[in-house]
């Protein structure tokens, strides 16, 4: 199982993860970041296969996967 990191300083709420994530396992939630913008969520980190897809694309270098 991999730990996914989502840094709330640097994520905008892009959401880009959710469609990056071959797993599907990032969720739109109700937390909001230091943007007022709805940060997505971890759904189920145990599905993670650690690609770090997510982690690659995101363009404020949000995301941290450790497998």
């Amino acid at each position: 199982m991999s730990q996914i990191t989502i840094d709330k300083a640097c994520c905008k709420g892009c959401n880009i993860c959710l469609n990056a994530c071959p797993k599907k396992i990032f969720v739109k939630s109700k937390k909001r970041n230091n943007y007022g913008t709805a940060m997505p969520d971890v759904k189920d980190p145990e599905t993670c296969v650690g690609c770090r897809m997510c982690e690659r694309l995101c363009p404020d270098g949000a995301i941290d996967v450790e497998a």
